[in-house]
């Protein structure tokens, strides 16, 4: 199976050169973030408190989740409500769960080996999920441009608030306890800080055998 791991923090541009290098390769997308958020909608919408560690884990173990163009949580389109405010506020606190995360991992493995392969996104798809992933790529940029980013991908978001979050999240993914946000030790890096999507994806395709 071939499998490509896109790493890095938020607002680095993971998903769209990952989504963009999966149709150059003719491979399946998988946004694993969205996993996360798709957890933390459906234990909101449950009305279960996110740092209740028992009821999250089982929560994730429980529902049904579709990661596709469009996301449906337990049969309700949530494509843009796991974006929203509500569950990025919580996501963090969610993706910290350790239970929370054995269980996306089992789901993403069994999705890339269903699909025979493809081009994963988030933030420990190199270093737990798929540590022997054909390429790992870890992206970042500039706190300014990962600040615009968001900004443009929230409705109604400020561009201090936007960087705010940014860094708590950063704060957050990098000091959990479980698959904390990291770079692997083989991962190529690349900043994409005012580089095209074009640009970003033909160095990656540039890298593969």
């Amino acid at each position: 199976m071939r499998v490509i791991a896109i790493d890095g923090p938020a607002g680095s541009g993971k998903s769209t050169v990952a989504r963009t290098l999966a149709a150059r390769l003719a491979l399946d997308y998988l946004d694993s973030g969205a996993m996360y958020r798709s957890v933390t909608f459906a234990t909101l919408r449950r009305g279960i408190d996110p740092a209740d560690a028992d009821k999250v884990a089982a929560v994730a173990r429980d529902i049904e989740m579709e990661i596709a163009g469009e996301v449906t949580v337990d049969g309700v389109d949530a494509t843009r409500e796991i974006r929203g405010p509500e569950v990025s506020k919580a996501v963090s606190t969610v993706a910290a769960n350790p239970d929370v995360r054995v269980e996306m991992v089992r789901r993403q493995r069994e999705w890339v080996a269903e699909h025979g392969g493809g081009v994963i996104e988030g933030r420990d798809i190199g270093t737990v999920v798929f540590p022997q992933a054909e390429l790992k790529v870890y992206l970042t940029a500039s706190e300014g441009e990962r600040a615009r980013r968001r900004q443009q991908q929230v409705d109604d978001l400020t561009y201090d608030d936007a960087a705010a979050n940014i860094a708590l999240r950063d704060r957050v993914d990098s000091t959990r306890a479980t698959s904390p946000l990291a770079v692997a030790d083989d991962a190529v890096v690349i900043d994409t800080t005012g580089r095209t999507v074009d640009d970003v994806v033909d160095e990656i395709v540039g890298r593969l055998a």
